[in-house]
């Protein structure tokens, strides 16, 4: 498992203690016009709103059609409903145990909360702002991804070292894919490739097809990955390696899904 990954391409970017003087050289040149650019940047961000919500506040999901966004309070065994027109709570719903996770659906307007203590993800119609359906997965589910493609969601189950994949359709288990994950952490798709990436907690990422809900590959990353994000439009994965205070960057050729060419193949 600590050899080499042929069938990835990884770039790990990591903060370099020091650097030889004529790196420090060139970087002190460039070092002005970066601070300029990120004074700009600054300059046009400030905080609008602070929103109180419910005790402890952890996942946090956005509907961008509807302007809405859903908080999961892990002390409140609930998730907070903001209006993003009004930056107030509009609503407060009652989940299960120590929610965590949260994705949203746009194409359906469902959000699906995973409730870490009751083993259970909690089904929310963001119509209605209730509770739908109640699916029982895994051991200790903690994050949550959805394919608004296929209406298929994703979610991790850190304990049970698996993960369950649900119908959007019928709120119920489709699959559950052991893939030997050290264990089940951060959870991301890309719905162009309909692909899912599993950050495993160890030193792996885990790329499973959700055409036949395998695992086709697995990445060695960076000591203890928790965290994973896709961008569909340069098909690239981030994953943060809490372990080594890195950021692991998977990416691939010729458009199919990251992680699944060899680093022979890019050029």
């Amino acid at each position: 498992m600590r050899g080499t990954q042929h069938a990835v391409t990884v770039i790990t970017v990591a903060i370099a203690a020091l650097a030889p003087a004529a790196a420090i050289t060139a970087a002190a040149a460039s070092a002005s016009p970066a601070r300029s650019r990120a004074q700009v940047a600054t300059a046009h961000i400030r905080v609008k709103a602070t929103i109180p919500v419910g005790r402890a506040p952890l996942g946090v999901a956005t509907d961008p059609r509807t302007d809405t966004v859903y908080v999961a309070n892990t002390g409140g065994k609930s998730v907070s409903v903001i209006s993003g027109r009004t930056n107030t709570v509009v609503a407060t719903i009652p989940v299960g145990r120590v929610p965590a996770g949260v994705a949203a659906n746009p194409r359906t307007d469902t959000i699906y909360v995973a409730n870490e203590r009751s083993g259970t993800v909690s089904v929310i119609s963001g119509r209605t702002n209730t509770v739908v359906a109640r699916v029982r997965v895994g051991f200790f589910p903690e994050a949550v991804a959805a394919d608004p493609r296929t209406s298929t969601v994703y979610v991790t189950n850190s304990r049970g070292k698996k993960v369950s994949v649900i119908s959007g359709r019928t709120n119920t288990v489709l699959a559950t894919v052991h893939g030997g994950f050290q264990a089940a952490f951060g959870i991301a798709t890309n719905p162009r490739t309909n692909t899912i990436y599993v950050a495993d907690g160890g030193d792996e990422t885990w790329v499973i097809s959700g055409r036949t809900n395998t695992v086709v590959a697995k990445v060695r990353v960076g000591s203890e990955p928790v965290g994973v994000a896709a961008n569909l439009r340069t098909n690239t994965v981030y994953v943060t390696n809490i372990g080594d205070n890195t950021v692991s960057v998977l990416v691939s050729c010729r458009g199919r899904p990251a992680a699944s060419e060899s680093a022979r193949g890019c050029r």
